[in-house]
């Protein structure tokens, strides 16, 4: 089972860029679907991307963040990357890193409880 860290966090401007990136351990990361979620203050974890195992043909966004996030990884560097630009402050949360072996990245979009593998987070705080 591979294990996950982020980074890439920090305190931005609205209207800034980011890239959170998800570093995983294991010689099977590219058996694994790949997510990343986000948990606000006070709110319930969302979904926020996930890609398929070679990362080149499919690719899910909540609406929230369509046309500001791209999800995308590196198979040879154990690499997951989320870029998100043009920030809101209603995008201020803990960003997860998530994967699973079995699960379809579509799967993720109902919300990811019951995913294999999940990270410690990295905050990213959006200022007005």
């Amino acid at each position: 089972q591979v294990q996950l860290v982020e980074s890439g966090g920090g305190l931005v401007q609205a209207g800034g860029s980011l890239r959170l990136s998800c570093a995983a351990s294991g010689r099977t990361f590219s058996s694994y679907a790949m997510g990343w979620f986000r948990q606000a203050p006070g709110k319930e974890r969302e979904f926020v991307a996930a890609i398929s195992r070679s990362g080149g043909d499919s690719t899910y966004y909540a609406d929230s963040v369509k046309g500001r996030f791209t999800i995308s990884r590196d198979n040879a560097k154990n690499m997951v990357y989320l870029q998100m630009n043009s920030l809101k402050p209603e995008d201020t949360a803990v960003y997860y890193c998530a994967a699973d072996e079995q699960l379809l990245p579509r799967d993720f979009v109902r919300g990811g409880g019951y995913l294999e593998v999940w990270g410690q987070g990295t905050l990213v705080t959006v200022s007005s």
